[in-house]
């Protein structure tokens, strides 16, 4: 938990504030991740790798992954994002990817491949699949794009 002065000397505290899911529409989709109206090769528009969950209201085995992303978009903030995509309200999307079954999982790396999972994953499934498949590359591109233009001499 942080705490602040006020200007009158007072203490007012804030509880830590992690990223949470976010929920997406078709137009999010097209703006933050794929334009598929404009644009005919997979071309991902974001910063970070990406999970997005096709979910229901009324599907329990969505309700049963749902605080299992929760927890893991706080864990993996500032390194992950992961989307939700309400298939009811955003049936031509969903159709789009294909999507005949729910909850399914499209794990979207910053390069490479789409990987897409149906079904409630658990917890540590869902960990590795992000370490190996959605991070390693992330990481090793990061360190690249830091790296320095000259190498290091030894003294």
């Amino acid at each position: 938990m942080n705490a602040w002065l006020t200007p009158e000397g007072g203490i007012l505290f804030a509880a830590n504030y992690f990223m949470s899911t976010i929920q997406i529409t078709a137009s999010d989709f097209k703006e933050k991740i794929f334009n598929y109206e404009t644009e005919q090769e997979w071309n991902y528009k974001g910063e970070f790798p990406a999970i997005i969950d096709f979910y229901a209201d009324w599907c329990g085995p969505c309700r049963a992954v749902a605080p299992v992303l929760e927890e893991l978009a706080a864990e993996y903030d500032g390194k992950l994002l992961i989307y939700k995509l309400d298939t009811d309200k955003e049936a031509e999307l969903s159709a789009l990817f294909g999507i005949q079954s729910i909850p399914t999982l499209l794990f979207i790396p910053l390069e490479g491949p789409l990987l897409m999972q149906k079904g409630a994953l658990p917890k540590h499934i869902l960990k590795q699949v992000i370490e190996e498949r959605l991070l390693a590359k992330a990481e090793v591109q990061d360190v690249i794009s830091r790296a320095p233009d000259k190498p290091i001499s030894e003294a």
